[in-house]
């Protein structure tokens, strides 16, 4: 399921905190990487190296919007709509993201290459409107920018 060379990875991650339960949004992090998302099997494994019941694991899961249970296209977009970019456009932006792909919140686009969330907060109020695309983050997003993003990553 896990590759050695991640479960390697797990062994040094999990050596670097005091706590075992603190290595596992980096755990989840990484294994989402590798696998596409948290599969039951990565619930598992994580909770018996953190010595966590499987519970726990999901609960984390449900909080962090960049932690999935269902594989999402190769470029995740994740816009921002809270207060902050809410009011600098963030509106707009998330819509035309939805025209430009074709897809809705929650969606993947037919060929896997593009997925499009709505998410609560970047962190990033400063530059809003702001998105991630997968751990890339975009500020003070026109269309323009986004028309740009998208073009970009479809030559890739």
């Amino acid at each position: 399921m896990l590759s050695d060379s991640l479960l390697k990875k797990f062994d040094q991650l999990i050596a670097r905190y005091p706590l075992k339960r603190s290595a596992m949004v980096p755990l989840l992090l990484y294994a989402q990487d590798e696998v596409g998302c948290v599969s039951d099997e990565v619930i598992a494994e994580v909770a018996r190296r953190v010595d966590v019941r499987p519970i726990e694991v999901i609960e984390v899961i449900g909080y962090y919007s960049m932690l999935h249970r269902k594989p999402l296209g190769k470029y995740n977009f994740q816009v921002c709509t809270n207060i902050s970019c809410m009011l600098r456009g963030a509106d707009e932006v998330f819509e035309h993201c939805s025209n430009k792909l074709g897809i809705k919140h929650k969606q993947t686009t037919a060929d896997g290459r593009f997925s499009l969330e709505e998410v609560e907060c970047l962190g990033a109020c400063c530059g809003a409107p702001a998105m991630q695309v997968n751990y890339d983050f975009y500020e003070n997003l026109t269309s323009a920018k986004i028309d740009a993003v998208i073009d970009e990553l479809k030559r890739k």
